[in-house]
């Protein structure tokens, strides 16, 4: 099987989230079907939608995996699992959320995955970290470069807390 890269979203608002995302990041990059090659800084946001929760943290990272995009999705949902997530309502306020955003070039929809991520393209918190990492990368749908998306969008109420250097290390 090929391998591909790909961009996942990463989200965390309850415990101690700088130390769940940098330990999905971790437990992502110790699987032997994916590489980790790139993170983003994080960006605390405020939440958008569901119920009233504490403030987001945010951050993108870039792999490089040979799983089917599916197997990608099981895997993301198995460790947001394992750092204790529990699916109770849409948008409310998680200890890990991990979305798959790109692989590679493809389209894809199922009922269990969409790519490139339907709602990506709207999401300043997405696409600010997105296009720290990944400027160049361009929409499959439109062709349009993720920069250039992301200069469309305000980015009002996104705080960089770290750079992408200095938070993947354990304080």
């Amino acid at each position: 099987m090929a391998v591909n890269r790909c961009a996942i979203a990463l989200g965390s608002n309850l415990g101690d989230s700088l130390a769940i995302l940098r330990g999905a990041i971790a437990t992502l990059d110790q699987h032997s079907n994916v590489a980790v090659t790139q993170v983003s800084s994080v960006y605390q946001t405020a939440p958008v939608g569901g119920p009233p929760q504490p403030d987001i943290l945010n951050a993108c990272a870039l792999l490089k995996s040979d799983l089917s995009p599916e197997s990608l999705l099981r895997l993301l949902l198995l460790v947001e699992t394992e750092f204790g997530r529990v699916r109770r309502e849409r948008w409310g306020a998680r200890l890990l959320d991990l979305d798959l955003l790109l692989v590679g070039e493809q389209q894809l929809k199922t009922p269990i995955l969409e790519l490139p991520h339907p709602r990506m393209w709207e999401r300043a918190f997405v696409l600010v970290p997105l296009a720290e990492i990944a400027p160049q990368w361009c929409n499959p749908l439109s062709g349009q470069a993720i920069a250039d998306i992301r200069a469309t969008l305000s980015d009002d109420g996104i705080t960089r807390l770290t750079d992408a250097q200095s938070w993947l290390k354990a304080p």
